[in-house]
């Protein structure tokens, strides 16, 4: 296995506790179209939303509400009410998440962090931790051409970032099945799962996990112990 110079890095739920924000956002966005609290259909989509957490939202959205007008208005709402939520305090760091980014950092690798937000939202969120300088370059979905469980954002890392000669010597870590499927059509070496998030260790291994680790705070080690294989 390749020595690991680049580690692509998931926000919410990985290094960013998620806190249930997602499923508030969501809650609060399908009200304001018209999807009555309680329902069944609330409840259907929420589980959606569940399924589908680390995946793009506006392309949540548009599985949810089909017409394209209807699924921007619902994203617009969402990021708005994620806003809302983070904007209230209710936004921190992972145990051991900038311990980890740093030493990653120290040791001569190059750190991403991407989302499945906007980067509006993705950037309330640094602000809010004041990591806006924590990583060598933070990637939404727009600034990659699709978001997950495409490759894309992986890929543009290691474009913007020309960190590694080899989609081997890539790392990737997320607490999401789409985080995995991303990292493994990406090509990456190490597809990480985290259990601080959104799937249990069953998702993820079926989505392609290579390793599947208690939290973020591990990760270092396996990419040390990789690059002496």
């Amino acid at each position: 296995m390749a020595d690991i110079k680049l580690v692509v890095l998931d926000m919410a739920g990985t290094t960013v506790a998620d806190g249930g924000l997602v499923e508030q956002a969501f809650s609060r966005a399908a009200e304001r179209l018209g999807v009555e609290p309680g329902s069944d259909d609330h409840a259907k989509k929420l589980d959606y939303v569940r399924a589908t957490m680390g995946e793009s939202k506006i392309t949540v959205f548009r599985a949810l509400f089909g017409a394209e007008e209807l699924a921007q208005r619902g994203n617009a709402e969402f990021e708005s009410a994620y806003a809302e939520l983070v904007g209230t305090g209710r936004c921190a760091p992972l145990p051991g998440a900038a311990e980890t980014i740093g030493r990653l950092r120290n040791g001569g690798r190059r750190v991403v962090l991407t989302t499945g937000f906007s980067r509006t939202t993705q950037n309330a969120i640094l602000d809010a931790l004041g990591w806006q300088d924590i990583a060598d370059l933070t990637l939404c979905p727009a600034d990659a051409g699709r978001g997950r469980p495409y490759p894309d954002m992986v890929l543009a890392a290691l474009l913007r970032t020309g960190a590694a000669d080899d989609v081997r010597q890539i790392a990737v870590a997320g607490d999401t099945s789409y985080d995995m499927l991303s990292g493994r059509r990406s090509g990456a070496a190490v597809v990480a799962g985290v259990l601080t998030g959104a799937h249990d260790e069953a998702a993820l291994r079926q989505s392609g996990a290579t390793h599947v680790l208690p939290s973020i705070a591990d990760l270092p080690r396996v990419l040390d112990e990789a690059g002496q294989q």
